[in-house]
Protein backbone atom coordinates (compact mmCIF):
# COMPACT_ATOMS: atom_id res chain seq x y z
CA UNK A 1 0.00 0.00 0.00
CA UNK A 2 2.92 2.72 0.70
CA UNK A 3 4.23 1.92 -2.50
CA UNK A 4 1.25 2.97 -4.18
CA UNK A 5 1.04 6.01 -2.81
CA UNK A 6 4.42 6.70 -3.33
CA UNK A 7 3.45 6.31 -7.01
CA UNK A 8 0.47 8.25 -7.28
CA UNK A 9 2.44 11.05 -5.71
CA UNK A 10 5.34 10.38 -8.09
CA UNK A 11 2.85 10.58 -11.10
CA UNK A 12 0.90 13.81 -9.82
CA UNK A 13 4.12 15.77 -8.80
CA UNK A 14 6.61 14.77 -11.74
CA UNK A 15 5.09 12.77 -14.03
CA UNK A 16 2.05 14.45 -15.20
CA UNK A 17 2.90 18.06 -15.13
CA UNK A 18 5.86 17.19 -17.54
CA UNK A 19 3.66 15.32 -20.03
CA UNK A 20 1.41 18.79 -20.00
CA UNK A 21 4.98 20.73 -20.64
CA UNK A 22 5.71 18.46 -23.59
CA UNK A 23 2.24 18.39 -25.05
CA UNK A 24 2.64 22.91 -24.66
CA UNK A 25 5.80 22.47 -26.46
CA UNK A 26 4.78 20.96 -29.00
CA UNK A 27 1.82 22.94 -30.15
CA UNK A 28 3.73 25.55 -30.17
CA UNK A 29 5.97 24.24 -32.39
CA UNK A 30 2.95 22.98 -34.68
CA UNK A 31 1.96 26.65 -34.87
CA UNK A 32 5.43 28.08 -35.93
CA UNK A 33 4.86 29.93 -39.41
CA UNK A 34 7.08 32.11 -41.39
CA UNK A 35 7.80 35.61 -39.50
CA UNK A 36 7.03 34.54 -36.15
CA UNK A 37 10.32 35.97 -33.30
CA UNK A 38 11.03 33.69 -31.63
CA UNK A 39 12.91 32.81 -28.39
CA UNK A 40 15.62 30.11 -28.60
CA UNK A 41 17.24 27.97 -25.64
CA UNK A 42 20.61 29.89 -26.33
CA UNK A 43 18.40 32.92 -25.90
CA UNK A 44 18.79 34.42 -29.32
CA UNK A 45 15.49 36.19 -30.32
CA UNK A 46 15.49 35.43 -34.00
CA UNK A 47 13.05 35.74 -37.29
CA UNK A 48 11.43 32.21 -38.84
CA UNK A 49 12.09 32.46 -42.96
CA UNK A 50 10.83 28.59 -43.56
CA UNK A 51 9.75 25.78 -41.17
CA UNK A 52 10.35 22.65 -42.12
CA UNK A 53 9.81 19.08 -40.98
CA UNK A 54 12.69 18.79 -37.84
CA UNK A 55 14.54 22.16 -38.03
CA UNK A 56 13.83 26.06 -38.70
CA UNK A 57 15.58 28.19 -40.81
CA UNK A 58 15.98 31.62 -38.85
CA UNK A 59 17.10 34.97 -39.61
CA UNK A 60 19.67 36.22 -36.90
CA UNK A 61 20.72 39.14 -38.65
CA UNK A 62 20.46 41.38 -41.89
CA UNK A 63 22.93 39.39 -43.68
CA UNK A 64 22.84 36.09 -41.59
CA UNK A 65 20.45 33.07 -41.76
CA UNK A 66 21.26 30.11 -40.07
CA UNK A 67 19.04 26.63 -39.36
CA UNK A 68 17.87 25.59 -35.89
CA UNK A 69 16.43 22.44 -34.68
CA UNK A 70 12.89 22.94 -33.77
CA UNK A 71 12.99 21.71 -30.54
CA UNK A 72 15.73 24.17 -29.73
CA UNK A 73 12.64 27.20 -29.89
CA UNK A 74 11.47 27.69 -26.28
CA UNK A 75 9.19 29.93 -26.60
CA UNK A 76 7.00 32.37 -29.70
CA UNK A 77 8.10 36.11 -28.87
CA UNK A 78 5.65 37.75 -31.38
CA UNK A 79 4.97 38.48 -34.53
CA UNK A 80 6.64 40.73 -37.28
CA UNK A 81 9.71 42.66 -36.32
CA UNK A 82 12.01 42.17 -33.36
CA UNK A 83 11.55 44.35 -30.39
Amino acid sequence: MPFMLIMLVFYFLLIRPQQKRLKEHQELLARLKKGDVVVTAGGFIVTVIKVRDTDVQVKLGDDVTVAIVKDSITSIHGGGQKP
